[in-house]
């Protein structure tokens, strides 16, 4: 599976460490950034990462920010992209096996490094159970264009 990684300033130090974790699952895991605890804003990763995990089919975004709100509101701006915020593990796989997510958001200020590496592994173990769940997510996908007049 390929993921694209990115936080702000007060993600960084977990998007380190979830994409040891990845890594070590056998994933391809690509950084955009940043690189520094420098201040930046969190819009900005956010887009960089939902763009190419729009562009990149099958793929998944992970995306890191101080509470993980601010990345989740941002991504969820981008038509295809259902991203969920994620501070246990039963969050990460019901946003994967009911809601089909495709970015999972975490808080580096909320979740320790255990709770991270549990919810990690259970969006990484979980897969969309399609059915009954299949109608509401396309009903979600829908949502952007009525939104918008």
């Amino acid at each position: 599976m390929k993921y694209f990684i990115g936080a702000d300033h007060a993600g960084i130090d977990i998007k380190a460490y979830v994409k040891e974790l990845f890594e070590a699952k056998g994933h391809e895991v690509i950084d955009l950034g940043p690189s520094n605890k420098d201040r930046v804003d969190y819009p900005d990763f956010a887009a960089k990462v939902c763009k190419e995990v729009l562009a990149n089919e099958g793929s998944k975004g992970i995306l890191i920010c101080g509470s993980g709100i601010g990345m989740s509101m941002s991504a969820n701006k981008f038509d295809g992209i259902r991203a969920a915020l994620c501070h246990n593990e039963y969050s990460a796989q019901m946003a994967r096996e009911h809601n089909d997510a495709n970015v999972i958001c975490l808080g580096e200020r909320v979740s320790g490094l255990g709770m991270v590496e549990a919810i990690v592994d259970a969006w990484d173990k979980a897969t969309f159970q399609g059915g009954r769940h299949e109608g509401r997510v396309e009903k979600i996908n829908n949502l952007f264009g009525s939104c918008r007049s």
